[in-house]
């Protein structure tokens, strides 16, 4: 059986990039994010191992860039941790939001919220049509 790697497009610099890349760069992301200081690298990549179930050396090999390629359905589990990642993040800047606006009392902050709940949205339509295919 022959595995055929997938093809990213990154609109921005017009390259092509493997799902290694992709995943690896998602994983990148996720660690800086869960990364509560220096030499906590260890520690970040065993929470995201136990709240997503994602494999502990999987990530450590996408992290530093030594996997050449990944699986379709790790791939997919590492997207979607990903992103529940970033919704979690919206949460809390909307909750941020919502605090500051009621301690200010006024609506510069409106425009916020809107936008962050707009992001939230999409994330979850996304997630939906992705789900339906």
């Amino acid at each position: 059986m022959t595995r055929r790697e997938t093809q990213h497009y990154v609109h921005q610099e017009q390259k092509v990039m493997s799902s290694a890349d992709v995943a690896s760069d998602y994983v990148r992301r996720m660690v800086e994010n869960e990364t509560r200081g220096w030499g906590d690298t260890d520690n970040a990549l065993t929470r995201l191992e136990a709240k997503y179930g994602l494999p502990f050396w999987s990530l450590q090999n996408l992290r530093m860039g030594r996997a050449k390629t990944v699986e379709a359905g790790l791939f997919a589990r590492i997207r979607a941790a990903y992103l529940a990642q970033c919704e979690r993040q919206i949460s809390r800047l909307q909750e941020e939001l919502k605090i500051e606006k009621a301690i200010c009392g006024d609506d510069t902050f409106a425009d916020l919220e809107r936008e962050a709940s707009d992001l939230v949205a999409r994330i979850q339509a996304k997630k939906q049509a992705r789900a339906m295919r």
